[in-house]
């Protein structure tokens, strides 16, 4: 499902107190919050949400790397409808890819930013919430830039 790689990505002020199950979504529409399972090195960034028949409305996986790159993904054995929501090393939302199709094997980009992860939600949610590039995912793995969260 992956055609980018690298290890887990270790932020310089990390939230340690914060659940790595869990990341929210802050912006205008309010905040949206996910059960995500990590991917945090190689051999589950590799298997992704390949297979997986149902995904429950707030649940999602939550890609993370340990450098900033370029990233690309494709569908390849993901039976599933999904968004993928791009993310800088801040948390910040720099591009979505609506709805991706089942199976395509077509690169999907993150566009021409440096990208530390990826988050994998039900396909169509993130426009039924609001959820816009801008918007900031705040998870233990990104550097927090704003006033303190309260997970």
């Amino acid at each position: 499902m992956l055609l980018a790689g690298a290890g887990p990505f270790a932020a310089k002020t990390p939230l340690p107190a914060c659940p790595t199950d869990r990341a929210t979504i802050k912006g205008s529409f309010g905040t949206a919050a996910f059960n995500v399972e990590l991917a945090a090195d190689e051999t589950s960034r590799a298997r992704g949400l390949m297979h997986v028949e149902h995904l429950p409305l707030s649940s999602g996986m939550l890609f993370v790397y340990q450098r900033p790159q370029l990233m690309s993904f494709w569908m390849r054995n993901t039976l599933i409808e999904l968004d993928m929501l791009f993310l800088d090393g801040f948390g910040v939302i720099r591009h979505i890819h609506h709805r991706a199709q089942p199976l395509d094997e077509t690169p999907i980009s993150g566009g021409p930013d440096m990208l530390i992860g990826v988050l994998e939600i039900n396909g169509g949610l993130a426009r039924r919430l609001g959820i816009k590039v801008g918007d900031v995912l705040r998870h233990p793995a990104f550097i927090s830039t704003s006033e303190p969260w309260n997970c």
